[in-house]
């Protein structure tokens, strides 16, 4: 098994190797048997941290939600090692368990644990904003599971500068557990949590940044260069939403990223994956496998540095 640095979550306990695999496809476009190949190969590759949500996937015909957590705990009981991999999870959009009311965030939880398999979440999301909700009782019912044991550290995804702000006033005015991690859309294309008072926030209060569709929806990995592609055979459920890059600007970014990837040997997603893993604030990106052939490219970002010329290259192109 290969040996990478650990970077820490924010001010918590929680150390991990840089690359979160996101487990949205768990239970979507990888069924049981494939999961578990991608997870023991995740594993296998050096990674250990792995990041699913309560909601995932209930938009799949058939799907009620809770399928991901589900073959994440049914792996781990299988394999065993539960000490040996980092867990996030979220809470707020489970069909049963909608929102971020206290009773909802506590009944979610114990959900999440029981599909999960486990006595504790390490890493709890607000999965997005509840605006019917008082922030107060979302931030209280939050500290309460870390107080109980039920998770280890609160982190929030899918929130504004304000918002997060509020989130960290109300927090520290009531002696409760603080938020450590960050989970915002960010990518070589999709930049707007530089301007947007996120990054801000992020660097101000020591947060620990995982943005996700790290890869625009397989666009950085370089698999879509023409419309064609995207209805080809074998093209994945995400491919309408990655032709979206496909104009002038999109066609600069994957030629920057052909360049750094020719220079290094290696893969256009690895590049797209190591620029953001070097940005300011970043901790880890969130990238998910369907197969284990995927995994070798997303594996080689957590040792792949980018020299200052090459993240101002993709920088330009991109900006």
């Amino acid at each position: 098994m290969a040996q990478h640095a650990p970077v820490r979550i924010g001010s918590s306990e929680l150390e991990i190797v840089p690359l979160a695999l996101g487990g949205n496809v768990f239970g979507w476009t990888a069924d049981r048997e494939g999961s578990f190949e991608v997870l023991d190969a995740f594993l296998a590759g050096g990674g250990d941290f792995i990041d699913t949500a309560d909601g995932y996937s209930h938009w799949v015909p058939g799907n009620t939600g809770g399928e991901s957590e589900t073959i994440i705990g049914q792996w781990l009981a299988a394999r065993g090692g539960r000490d040996d991999v980092v867990i996030a999870t979220k809470v707020s959009t489970h069909p049963e368990f909608s929102g971020l009311a206290a009773d909802n965030v506590r009944a979610a939880a114990d959900a999440s644990l029981a599909r999960l398999g486990t006595d504790r979440i390490d890493l709890y999301y607000a999965h997005y904003d509840d605006a019917e909700t008082p922030l107060e009782e979302t931030v209280a019912a939050f500290s309460a599971l870390v107080d109980a044991g039920k998770a280890r550290a609160i982190g929030v995804s899918n929130y504004t500068a304000e918002r997060v702000v509020e989130w960290i006033g109300i927090a520290r005015a009531g002696g409760y557990h603080l938020p450590v991690a960050l989970q915002p859309h960010y990518n070589l294309v999709e930049r707007d949590f530089e301007t947007n008072g996120l990054r801000e926030v992020a660097e101000r209060e020591g947060l620990a940044v995982f943005p996700y569709y790290s890869l625009a929806k397989g666009f950085l990995a370089g698999k879509y260069r023409d419309a064609a592609d995207a209805t080809a055979p074998g093209a994945s459920d995400r491919a309408a939403g990655a032709a979206e890059y496909l104009d002038a600007r999109g066609r600069r970014v994957l030629a920057a990223l052909d360049a750094a990837a020719a220079a290094h040997g290696t893969e256009v997603a690895t590049v797209a994956l190591a620029w953001l893993g070097q940005q300011p604030a970043v901790a880890a990106p969130i990238a998910s496998a369907r197969t284990t052939a995927q995994l070798p490219a997303l594996l080689a970002s957590i040792d792949l540095e980018l020299s200052a010329a090459e993240l101002a290259a993709l920088g330009a192109a991109s900006a």
